[in-house]
C-alpha cells in the first residue's frame, strides 16, 4: 500500500474548505439581518440603519460574498457582532475546552470498549457475551442529551458527587466525558469483539497456539494488534463525529467550548464566529485524519510500504 503524502491530503482538503465556506455564507445570509437581535429595543431606525451600513449588510449579496471570500483569503474572519472584537481570538480561546472534552470522551470509550470487547470475544456465546451485546445495543440507542441529563440527576442532584455544569477541574470533566463517550464505547466494543474473533481464526494464530504460547500472549501479541486496525479507523471517524457531538454535550453541561459558542452565535446570527468555528473544526478533522494515517503505519508497518 502506498503511503499517502500529508501535502496531498492537505491539497485535497482545499475544495472541502471552499465548499464549507460557501455553505456557511449561504446559511447565515438566508437567516436575515442580525441587527434586530443586537441593538436595544428602544433604538431608533436611524441607529439600526447606521449599524447595518457599518457592517456592510446593506450591500447586495454578491458584494457581501466577495468581501467575505476576500477576507478569508487574507486571514481576516471579521469582527464578532456579539463580542465587538475580532472573531478569531473568540473562537481560539474555546478550542482547549472542546479538545479536552473530545479527548476525554475518547478515553472513556476506549477504557470501556477495549477490555469489554476482548472479554466478550474470549467468552464467545457465553452469558457474559450475551449480556455485553445487550448493553452495547442499549448504549447505541440512548441519545447523548438523555444520558447527560440522567447522569446529572443521579450523580449531581441525588448523590452530589461531582459538579454538573461549567469547567474548572477534573471533576467537572467526568460527567461530560462519560456522556460523550458512552455511545461510541458501545460501537467500539462490538467492533473489537468481531475483529478479534475474525483474527483469532487465522492460521498464524493457530500456529502460535501450536507452539505452546500462553493464550493471553497469543491474544495480545498476535491477535489484538491486527484486530485494532479497523478499531483505529472507527476511532478516527468517531473522533471527528465527537467534535460535532460535543455541541449537544457542551450545551447540556454548560461546558465553555466551541459547541456552546456556535449555538450562541447561531442565535445571534454572528457570521464571523460561525465561519471561523466551522473552519477550525474542519482543520481539526484534517489533523485527526493525518494522525490516523501515522497510527496505521505504527500498528502495521506494511502500510508504509
Amino acid at each position: 500500500m502506498s503511503e499517502r503524502s500529508p501535502l496531498r491530503t492537505l491539497l485535497q482538503f482545499l475544495p472541502v474548505l471552499y465548499i464549507v465556506s460557501v455553505i456557511v455564507f449561504v446559511l447565515v445570509y438566508l437567516t436575515g439581518d442580525p441587527s434586530a437581535l443586537l441593538i436595544p429595543e428602544d433604538a431608533s431606525e436611524e441607529d439600526r440603519l447606521a449599524l447595518v451600513a457599518a457592517w456592510g449588510l446593506d450591500q447586495p449579496w454578491y458584494v457581501q460574498y466577495l468581501r467575505y471570500m476576500g477576507n478569508i483569503l487574507t486571514g481576516d474572519f471579521g469582527v464578532s457582532y456579539r463580542y465587538g472584537t475580532d472573531a478569531l481570538p473568540v473562537v481560539l480561546e474555546r478550542i482547549p475546552a472542546t479538545l479536552q472534552l473530545t479527548v476525554g470522551g475518547l478515553i472513556v470509550a476506549i477504557l470501556i470498549a477495549l477490555p469489554t470487547g476482548i472479554f466478550a470475544a474470549l467468552r464467545r456465546n457465553s452469558l457474559p457475551d450475551f449480556a455485553i451485546s445487550a448493553v452495547t445495543v442499549l448504549g447505541k440507542a440512548m441519545p447523548n442529551f438523555w444520558v447527560g441529563i440522567m447522569l446529572i440527576l443521579v450523580f449531581g442532584v441525588w448523590l452530589r458527587l461531582v459538579p454538573v455544569s461549567g469547567s474548572g477541574g477534573f471533576s467537572h470533566l467526568i460527567l461530560p466525558a462519560i456522556t460523550l463517550g458512552t455511545g461510541f464505547a458501545a460501537e467500539l466494543t462490538k467492533l473489537i469483539r468481531s475483529s478479534l474473533l475474525e483474527v483469532m481464526g487465522q492460521d498464524y494464530v493457530r500456529t502460535a497456539r501450536a507452539k505452546g504460547l500462553p493464550e493471553t500472549l497469543v491474544v495480545l501479541r498476535h491477535g489484538l494488534r491486527n484486530a485494532l486496525i479497523p478499531a483505529v479507523t472507527m476511532t478516527s471517524l468517531h473522533a471527528i463525529a465527537l467534535l460535532g457531538g460535543a455541541l449537544v454535550t457542551e450545551t447540556v453541561f454548560s461546558w465553555p467550548g466551541l459547541g456552546q459558542l456556535v449555538v450562541q452565535a447561531i442565535y445571534t446570527k454572528d457570521m464571523a464566529v460561525i465561519q471561523i468555528a466551522v473552519f477550525v473544526i474542519t482543520i481539526m478533522a484534517l489533523t485527526i485524519n493525518l494522525a490516523t494515517d501515522a497510527l496505521y503505519r505504527l500498528i502495521d508497518p506494511r502500510m508504509a510500504k
